[in-house]
């Protein structure tokens, strides 16, 4: 007991046992939103560049507006299988809808009507307007990806974590 009467006495000083007393928090400053920077306008490559990356091995890809149609269906071998209605015209998505089945586990279901157009080009960019599922399209070659990204409200349960791109042939229209 008495060797708490002085430990209670030196509390009661306002004595801070381990140096300084802290000091108050200062006020936090409203976090001002990061300012977006406009996108440089790209500049065409000089015909000496072109030529540089030719003797290289190189292709150079023109950036040019995306221009697609498909009403497909594929299936692998695993039962894996999808169904897609896309439609796009100098950039602009006029239809897309899709459906892709993931044998035991269920499926994904997309429609243009739950999303807004974001982007056009270098890549069409589809965001949810009630989630924060991303759709991205872009064309390599004669083929067109349709990628998907954060879309597990579009799909039951865990599917999405199983959930492929779909490619294209814009010549033909064929998906797989």
């Amino acid at each position: 007991m008495t060797a708490v009467a002085p430990a209670l006495l030196l509390g009661g000083c306002g004595l801070w046992p381990f140096g300084k007393p802290p000091s108050p928090a200062e006020p936090e400053q409203p976090r001002q939103a990061p300012r977006a920077e406009p996108r440089a306008e790209p500049r065409p490559l000089s015909e000496r560049t072109r030529r540089y990356l030719a003797s290289r091995g190189h292709e150079v890809i023109e950036e040019r507006p995306l221009n697609v149609r498909a009403d497909c269906s594929f299936r692998d071998e695993l039962g894996y299988a999808g169904r897609l209605d896309l439609e796009v015209r100098d950039a602009d998505v006029r239809r897309f809808a899709a459906r892709v089945d993931v044998p035991r586990r269920g499926s994904c279901r997309f429609d243009l009507a739950d999303f807004r157009q974001a982007t056009s080009l270098p890549t069409i960019t589809l965001t949810g307007a009630q989630s924060r599922c991303t759709v991205r399209m872009w064309e390599q070659g004669s083929k067109v990806t349709v990628a998907f990204s954060d879309c597990q409200a579009q799909c039951d349960g865990g599917t999405f974590d199983y959930l492929w791109p779909i490619l294209v042939e814009a010549p033909s229209g064929r998906c797989f």
